[in-house]
């Protein structure tokens, strides 16, 4: 064997090799900077595991690259090539934000955290890496906190193994709305045929869908939006024919154009949309193009001139209601880095110079897909500023004070945390101008990253207060009314219902004073505070009204053994009799004091009436007038008479039995001692209802 000629083919081939992969890297380097991130990120995958370990500074310049397509394209590998970049020592300690960035896209929070504060040392004042590390470390608490808005995903709007994203709805009214979608358009919606795949995502390029509600509220046909599509024939490209001579119209001779994330003015007959066309198969960035509808179509659309310099990418489209203030996103010099929100102003028919909306919105990441509600308040997504991961929808309140050019100094931001916001992206939300609902998109839980739509909706707080109105037997009362006066100028009087129970709408805010009153029947009032309520509630309130004619049963008044001395336990009991007679400024009655039938009756007749004098000393004491009050002791004289709510608690108690000596000493020892217990009792009862009246 020839073992020179051996070795100098070894040496070819592996020269060979090395300059394939020299090759190779500069294509995947031409990919990643024209934005073709999928297809960059596949040779940086066929490049990384040829390189070896002595090629330290190229295999992690290789693995940073690789790991920036990744998550840009939302990619979960991109977590892997960032360590694999690190551990080759990449010269960059944005690695370390990019790393944290990403595994707070995933919700790995603590690990984020971590990452955050290794970047931090190199750049302490980095105001997206306190942003996130802030958020990790606050998420836990957000997540206990969420906002009231109801999501549910909109299946009526999505397709399988597609994104679809950023709805709008068509003007004001809301029975139509327009959406972003790379689906496959069918033959029968224009003669679209199928895209090929993005080089920049991966998926196919997106279109223009549109549906709208039919008679019963339902969102059906939905198809390519009429008229930006033209006619062609099914084995032509869109627009091809007749725009093959018309580089600024959409269509055109050098590529399939992806049209996408729309705004229209409030009548919903002016739409401006994203639109991209590839030259030469390669991404020449986004324009924005303004389009008319004219009856049921959409007439040809023109560019909407922004920047002098037409090499600026401008996209997302959020148009107000007139349509002469027009928000966008985009990476135009004087930025503050990523893409950017700002604002141009139409004067006549040009558009003035497009101002940035400054450091309060838009930071070093990226402020996109701005949308405004129907009162004109901004909204956007970043996912610079703290939230749950990847980009999160926030609203922004403008400050009172202007600078030179009219705009606000400052921004006040406000995350629409969850469920509108999760960990991975959440964007493209559109109001309905008539209810406190929407759509918005999202790519939550979605492996494969597609985008999907979901609807929101902000229910109605409702604040009730609800019960029922009883006699002490616990039967209802039928023919009795509640009043209700509350600070909010509520003055509202019911009848009970037949049932016994009442609801009644009240306020958030305010303090309500209810007074539930029946014939026969002492007055009964509680008080309701609303204050502080951030979701609805409802109140129950119960009235348990005394009757005037037979004495009441004075529950939770104790004293001590053989004494009248009141124990600390008869605070509650004693309070609501002073409530009650407070209730009823216009009664008099008799306060009684009972015992058992165990003892001398001589000292239980004084013991008694020591007793029902405590009470009434309390009760003066407390603020009611001793005229209003007058003591009795009856010792053993009066022994209860069982009525069908005693019965129900002791069934061995027949319905009217006297508790006498005679029937108490038939029972055993058992129920003796509830029957001597049930005797012992502190009673009011009613003696005059006019005091003070004449």
């Amino acid at each position: 064997m020839n073992w020179n000629k051996l070795i100098i083919c070894i040496l070819a081939v592996l020269t060979l090799s090395g300059c394939g992969i020299k090759t190779k890297i500069k294509r995947a380097d031409r990919k990643f900077a024209i934005g073709e991130y999928y297809d960059a990120a596949d040779v940086y995958r066929q490049i990384y595991p040829r390189l070896g370990k002595k090629d330290k500074e190229v295999k992690a310049r290789v693995a940073f690259n690789q790991a920036e397509c990744y998550r840009i394209l939302n990619n979960a590998r991109a977590i892997n090539s960032y360590q694999n970049a690190i551990r080759y020592h990449y010269p960059d300690s944005i690695t370390y934000l990019r790393l944290a960035q990403c595994q707070q896209y995933q919700g790995k929070y603590r690990e984020a955290e971590k990452n955050y504060r290794l970047y931090l040392q190199t750049y302490p004042t980095d105001y997206v890496a306190q942003a996130g590390l802030y958020a990790c470390m606050q998420v836990g608490d957000w997540k206990k906190s969420p906002s009231r808005y109801k999501v549910t995903l909109a299946k009526e709007f999505n397709a399988k193994k597609s994104s679809n994203y950023a709805p709008a709805y068509i003007g004001e009214e809301t029975d139509a709305i327009m959406f972003t979608s790379n689906r496959e358009a069918s033959k029968s919606s224009s003669n679209v045929k199928t895209r090929r795949d993005s080089p920049v995502t991966g998926q196919q390029t997106g279109n223009l869908f549109s549906t709208r509600k039919n008679a019963n509220g339902q969102w059906e046909d939905i198809a390519l939006a009429e008229g930006l599509y033209g006619d062609a024939d099914e084995d032509e490209d869109v627009n091809e024919d007749q725009n093959e001579n018309q580089n600024d119209s959409v269509g055109g001779k050098t590529g399939k154009p992806e049209l996408g994330v729309c705004s229209f003015t409030g009548d919903g007959k002016t739409m401006y949309f994203t639109y991209s066309q590839p030259k030469n198969g390669q991404d020449q960035g986004a324009k924005i193009y303004v389009s008319a509808r004219a009856g049921g179509e959409w007439g040809e659309p023109r560019e909407v001139k922004l920047f002098n310099d037409s090499s600026i990418t401008v996209g997302h489209p959020a148009i107000n209601s007139v349509g002469d203030t027009l928000y966008f996103a985009s990476d135009a010099p004087g930025g503050w880095g990523g893409k950017d929100i700002w604002m141009a102003v139409k004067e006549g028919e040009e558009w003035l110079a497009p101002v940035n909306l400054g450091s309060s919105i838009n930071t070093s990441c990226d402020e996109m897909f701005p949308a405004l509600h129907p009162n004109g308040t901004l909204y956007f997504s970043s996912n610079g500023h703290p939230g749950y991961g990847g980009l999160d929808i926030f609203q922004a309140i403008p400050s009172a004070d202007k600078d030179s050019n009219d705009m606000p100094v400052s921004w006040e931001l406000f995350n629409m945390a969850t469920p509108l916001n999760s960990n991975g992206d959440d964007f493209g939300i559109t109001f309905s101008s008539k209810a406190a609902e929407g759509y918005f998109s999202s790519n939550r839980g979605q492996k494969r990253g597609y985008d999907l739509i979901y609807h929101f909706v902000l229910p109605e707080m409702v604040f009730m207060v609800e019960g029922m109105v009883s006699d002490n037997a616990g039967d209802p009362i039928i023919d009795g009314t509640l009043r209700l006066v509350g600070t909010d100028g509520t003055n509202q009087k019911v009848q009970i219902r037949r049932d016994g129970t009442y609801s009644l709408r009240i306020n958030r805010d305010a303090k309500y004073a209810m007074l539930a009153t029946c014939r026969g029947y002492l007055n009964e009032k509680q008080q309701l505070e609303t204050f502080g309520l951030t979701d609805s509630k409802t109140y129950h309130q119960n009235f348990i009204l005394s009757p005037i004619s037979k004495p009441i049963k004075m529950d939770n008044i104790f004293y001590e053994f053989g004494k009248w001395d009141l124990t600390q336990e008869s605070e509650v009991g004693l309070q609501q009799l002073v409530k009650l007679l407070n209730d009823n400024p216009n009664i008099t009655i008799e306060l009684s004091a009972h015992t058992d039938l165990k003892g001398d009756s001589v000292f239980n007749m004084r013991l008694s009436e020591k007793r029902a004098q405590s009470v009434v000393t309390y009760l003066i004491n407390a603020g009611i007038e001793k005229e209003r009050l007058t003591p009795v002791g009856y010792g053993k004289t009066k022994p209860v008479v069982v009525d069908k709510t005693l019965h129900k608690q002791y069934s061995f108690l027949p319905i009217n039995q006297t508790l006498d000596a005679t029937y108490i000493l038939s029972l055993s020892e058992e129920q003796q001692e509830i029957c001597n217990a049930i005797n012992r009792r502190t009673e009011f009862k009613v003696l005059k209802t006019t005091y003070k009246l004449y």
